[in-house]
């Protein structure tokens, strides 16, 4: 079973035609303002050859979590009016997503011209368990594309969601694969298949829980896993220590200890942290020292001590193993990075895999939380082998799911 291809529709012709994007447009605020736009600028490239190729352009994409109603705050005009700014094409966003102002405003778009559809999840069917719902609603949006309509797929950070406008619209039009689901598929292809070694993996974040399924399957295919972020507490109270007042999930206690007794029988080593920055409370300006991991709560702050960050040692340690591995996938930051006190674990693994870049390493940045912490930090995206744009779906296809918006375009 095969996709086709960007590059195949346009080869038939598209200009003059109606083509249905579904783009990944999910990106963080700052009040109205977008602070990082890497998803709009990895959107840009499909909707420019589109739109190069005389093609009428309909965008649709989310933002936010809305409750399948319109809601001010999710609205994409911020990252429309973004888009519009980096974009070499003319750009407008309707007012609703299938209503009026959407059928109006593409009923007159021009060739060349892109058309980004309201909010998707402002209509409750995108995101409704019932299929009969979910089909009516890519009905509506595959009619705005006429008697010669064709849909493009973008969006490999929605891959993993059987929602109306990722699976069930590729159903009622030709489908095809856009550019960037197909370098996001490829380069997640090279990691699992037959990753270059040694394999290094770099899992941070809050919850141990989010990377349960994919710890799982990398047991025996990584050569080592490196544990930072919030997650690392369950590790540390897994062998037995103190945690004081960070964040813990007791309930995924017992899996961690499978894990880490698989994961030397299977020759995955879990390097874990060392030292930890502890504070006093969860705040920019909180109080905070470093203290060996296996005595949190002997800092000053005592049990109601939590840890924010790895340490200078275990980052150094981090650094070590990334810049001698020859493939490296990371998702999650070491610590709160927003609070420049928290961000030096963080920082110190992106340096290394910029580093481990420059010597020919092939290093991936796994989206989300770790995409737009590299950003912040000062970081290029050329620094690194690739940022993928999108963390939920990167994690769900090395756990070894079937991801229902590839399924949908295969034939």
């Amino acid at each position: 079973m095969t996709s086709h291809t960007l590059d195949e529709l346009i080869a038939e012709g598209v200009r003059g035609r109606y083509v249905l994007v579904r783009s990944d447009l999910n990106v963080p605020l700052d009040g109205a303002d977008v602070s990082d736009d890497g998803r709009i600028r990895a959107s840009l490239p499909v909707l420019s050859k589109l739109a190069a190729a005389g093609a009428r352009v309909l965008v649709c994409a989310h933002l936010g979590r809305p409750k399948g109603v319109p809601e001010a705050k999710y609205s994409l005009q911020p990252a429309v009016q973004r888009m519009a700014e980096l974009a070499g094409f003319p750009v407008a966003l309707s007012e609703d997503t299938t209503g009026p102002s959407a059928r109006k405003l593409a009923a007159d778009l021009a060739e060349g011209s892109v058309l980004v559809l309201e909010n998707v999840r402002f209509d409750a069917r995108e995101t409704s368990k019932d299929d009969g719902e979910r089909a009516v609603f890519a009905d509506e949006l595959a009619a705005m594309t006429g008697s010669n309509g064709a849909y493009v797929d973008d969006a490999f950070g929605a891959v993993h969601r059987k929602h109306a406008s990722v699976f069930d619209v590729a159903g009622k039009l030709p489908s095809y694969q856009g550019d960037l689901v197909h370098t996001e598929l490829g380069v997640l292809q090279k990691l699992t298949e037959n990753p270059g070694r040694p394999f290094v993996v770099v899992l941070g974040g809050s919850k141990v829980s989010d990377k349960l399924a994919v710890i799982d399957n990398l047991i025996g295919k990584a050569d080592s896993i490196l544990v930072g972020g919030g997650m690392l507490f369950t590790f540390l109270a897994a062998q037995g220590f103190e945690v004081g007042a960070s964040l813990l999930e007791q309930d995924q206690i017992p899996a961690v200890k499978d894990y880490l007794r698989r994961g030397s029988a299977a020759g995955t080593t879990f390097v874990l942290p060392t030292d930890v920055v502890v504070a006093a409370q969860f705040a920019a300006d909180a109080e905070h020292e470093t203290v060996p991991a296996q005595d949190i709560e002997g800092s000053s702050f005592g049990a109601s001590g939590l840890g924010l960050d790895i340490g200078p040692e275990t980052g150094a340690a981090f650094a070590e193993e990334i810049r001698g591995a020859r493939t490296v996938f990371w998702n999650g930051p070491m610590g709160v990075f927003e609070f420049e006190a928290f961000a030096d674990g963080t920082r110190t693994v992106a340096q290394a895999l910029a580093t481990a870049t420059a010597a020919g390493g092939f290093t991936v940045v796994g989206g989300g939380d770790s995409a737009a912490a590299v950003r912040s930090l000062g970081f290029a995206d050329n620094d690194f082998g690739h940022i993928s744009t999108g963390g939920g779906a990167s994690l769900e296809f090395l756990e070894g799911k079937e991801l229902p918006g590839l399924t949908a375009l295969q034939s």
